[in-house]
């Protein structure tokens, strides 16, 4: 999947409203989409053959939050995974809309269904994913290489100054993690430190020898833009060394295109699987007033993407 000359052209945004946005492409031809809902108290479920189609595709409430406890408040970028044979959507939740400290803020979970269709509320929670220290930590995600399964969230750590950083671990089975945690990466450079001092948002893709691993970085507004690290597929991944980090952001606003602050994404592939395609989301101006995490404008967007000749992605900039 080169992604040169592409013919896949898409009518952007494909979902409004839907920040973080999650696109699984399963093996019965649908793409499974869910992304941040405004009023962070739902998760929900889309499909469509087509990525055009997101927009008024059949949709579904497949979990709301409770009226109170750990889980009640500020639902963030669930992701749906097809894991050994059931599916699973990772989120982040708090149990106070008001009070982030490093008590009332978020953590991370994960519900379960073992139906052959996720489309229906029969998910069951499996509960918090615990890490081996207890703060602030949001959007984990995972993936498969090589017969184990890898987790990678975000999470503050108390003696590292900054709000986020980037971590890894294996797991024993996709709720819980086993072994040691690996610190990925910190918010070091000035483009991760606008507003916010941050790392998360990762999504991982495996190709050319390569694990990459994007990442975004700084507040929610324009500021937002997508880094990149990455590891020789044959590498210990669970070993810091193995892990290189690009100094510069690969994916940031276009004021030509009107669109600002770019992140949070996910990957998949063309209607024809011929082309690699990023998902992301993306604003139509910059905030211009107020906390941009209450401002709904961020719009999931889909765009195709090539490599180079070393075999690292070309995600260009955000198409108008």
């Amino acid at each position: 999947m080169t992604g040169k000359n592409s013919s896949a052209n898409y009518k952007n945004p494909i979902v409004l409203e839907r920040a973080d946005p999650w696109v699984y492409k399963h093996t019965d031809g649908y793409y499974y989409f869910t992304g941040s809902v405004p009023g962070y108290k739902t998760i929900e479920l889309r499909r469509s053959k087509h990525l055009d189609e997101l927009e008024e595709a059949e949709r579904v409430t497949v979990w709301q939050a409770p009226d109170s406890g750990i889980m009640s408040q500020l639902i963030w970028a669930p992701e749906i995974h097809f894991v050994r044979g059931s599916w699973y959507i990772y989120f982040a939740a708090s149990d106070s809309e008001t009070i982030r400290d490093k008590t009332h803020h978020h953590r991370m979970f994960v519900i379960k269904n073992e139906n052959a269709d996720p489309m229906n509320s029969n998910w069951e929670e499996k509960g918090q994913i615990k890490t081996q220290f207890d703060s602030f930590s949001l959007d984990g995600t995972m993936f498969e290489h090589r017969e184990r399964l890898y987790y990678v969230w975000a999470q503050q750590d108390p003696v590292i100054p900054g709000n986020s950083n980037l971590y890894i671990s294996e797991m024993e089975n996709p709720w819980t993690l086993k072994g040691k945690q690996t610190l990925l990466s910190i918010p070091e450079y000035d483009w991760e430190k606008i507003g916010f001092s941050v790392n998360e948002g990762a999504a991982a893709l495996i190709r050319n020898g390569k694990i990459f691993i994007t990442y975004s970085g700084s507040a929610t507004d324009e500021n937002y833009a997508m880094g990149l690290l990455w590891a020789d597929e044959s590498s210990d991944l669970l070993n810091g060394f193995s892990w290189h980090k690009g100094s510069d952001p690969v994916f940031k606003s276009s004021e030509r295109n009107q669109q600002f602050g770019p992140g949070h994404n996910s990957f998949t592939v063309s209607e024809d699987n011929q082309q690699d395609i990023l998902v992301y989301h993306a604003r139509p101006e910059p905030n211009h007033k107020g906390d941009p995490l209450n401002n709904p404008n961020r719009h999931a967007r889909a765009q195709v993407f090539g490599w180079d000749e070393a075999g690292f992605p070309i995600f260009g900039e955000p198409v108008a």
